[in-house]
């Protein structure tokens, strides 16, 4: 594995967005946990020791400490669809304070597709546990994700930039009710059952007023377990072509690496609106050119403008007022951290002149106890800390340190 390093200017995000990608090009670029793992195992070849990456419905990117930003693309571009060359075309590149900065942002959904989109903190603590338990998480992406996370809450809690209902799977039930004006015969089916398909179930439930809606799972018990928490019904996979061909409104939530509805679930079986929440897409991308069929991604369901919405974009330069804050309270821990060394080496040396023969003779009966030494010597180093952090003058807070000491 490589060296780890604490450099700022060696931290760089590369990565592709909603701003400049639409869904069909995010989705080959999209990383799954199994390539995600073995992307992770290729890692040290590329001579890369600390990074995660966040691959999401309107994101794919990566971040870490690396020689270049092109070691970081390549590394990811080793695992996808899409080609090297087509990434960085496409790609942002921040590197030092600027990709800092950029994390922070993201965590509190002010770069997120639908602003004030809140998922995103899930995804990047699933995404960083993943590379924490394979150890490419060291003390300085464990310290800045952290200080992101709360940063995000801090948004959260002293803002309505998350106020309101509005994610990718709420914009869908909003989506239904502007083109469903009764539902009370429509059958619907959800296909899917993660974080998203789960949101998805639940907001159907409380906000369109049916439970006319089936779900379906690759892991079957997972669908029947939700089924039974809200009150639908739920089916077996193997029973798709049955379901979609009676179903009028239907949502996938699979996120598999190809698609799972294919034209010839549809082909055939009349008027249907098909909501594709996946990255990569998985419904077939020729169904919408089938008669009768409206197939709508998660780019055309972002366009949905509200009121909420409105309100959130008021609290803007509110929420980046506060990221400010802990921007500059995780920069004064880095500024510090680089210090270290030298603080521990002073420390160092100042225990070992308490016991030099010199100082001894010096000191006389005056010499404190290892108690009183250890308290003397941290107060010491204390200050020289404080001095280093307000102004950067080298071997004068070593030479300071000492004469502190010996006059104290």
């Amino acid at each position: 594995m490589g060296t780890r390093t604490s450099d700022i200017s060696e931290f760089y995000v590369v990565g592709i967005n909603y701003k400049k990608t639409d869904a069909a090009i995010r989705g080959q670029f999209a990383i799954s946990e199994e390539q995600y793992a073995h992307l992770l195992t290729l890692a040290p070849s590329h001579h890369l020791s600390e990074l995660f990456i966040l691959s999401t419905c309107n994101r794919t990117e990566i971040y870490g400490f690396a020689e270049s930003a092109g070691v970081l693309a390549r590394l990811l571009c080793s695992a996808t669809e899409g080609n090297y060359e087509a990434f960085l075309d496409m790609s942002y590149i921040k590197r030092g304070a600027e990709a800092i900065d950029h994390l922070f942002l993201v965590g509190a959904g002010i770069d997120s597709q639908i602003l004030g989109d809140y998922e995103i903190v899930g995804q990047i603590k699933q995404a960083v546990k993943f590379a924490r338990e394979r150890q490419f998480v060291g003390a300085f992406l464990e310290r800045l994700v952290n200080s992101v996370l709360q940063s995000s809450k801090s948004v959260k809690n002293q803002t309505e930039l998350s106020g309101g209902t509005v994610s990718v799977s709420f914009a869908a039930i909003q989506y239904i009710r502007e083109h469903f004006a009764d539902l009370n015969d429509k059958h619907i089916l959800l296909i899917g059952t993660g974080k998203i398909g789960r949101n998805t179930c639940r907001n159907m439930v409380d906000y369109l007023g049916t439970r006319n809606i089936t779900l379906m799972n690759r892991t079957e018990s997972r669908a029947a377990l939700l089924a039974a928490e809200t009150g639908v019904g739920s089916a077996p996979i193997g029973q798709l072509s049955t379901y979609t061909a009676k179903a009028d409104i239907i949502l996938v939530a699979t996120n598999a690496e190809h698609p799972t509805l294919l034209c010839s679930h549809l082909e055939g079986n009349g008027e249907k609106l098909v909501i594709d929440l996946s990255i990569p897409c998985n419904v077939e991308k020729a169904a919408a050119q089938l008669p009768g069929v409206t197939l709508i991604n998660v780019d055309e369901l972002s366009k949905i403008k509200d009121e909420t919405l409105q309100k959130r974009e008021a609290e803007v330069p509110k929420a980046k007022a506060i990221l400010a804050e802990h921007i500059g309270e995780f920069m004064d821990w880095h500024e510090m951290r680089k210090h270290v060394p030298v603080l521990k080496a002073v420390k160092t040396k100042l225990k070992e002149l308490h016991t030099h023969p010199l100082y001894t003779r010096l000191a006389g009966e005056a010499i404190p106890g290892n108690g009183d030494m250890d308290e003397q010597i941290q107060r010491v180093i204390n200050g020289m800390a404080t001095r280093m952090r307000q102004h950067n003058r080298g071997g004068c807070h070593y030479i300071q340190a000492i004469n502190e000491y010996i006059g104290s």
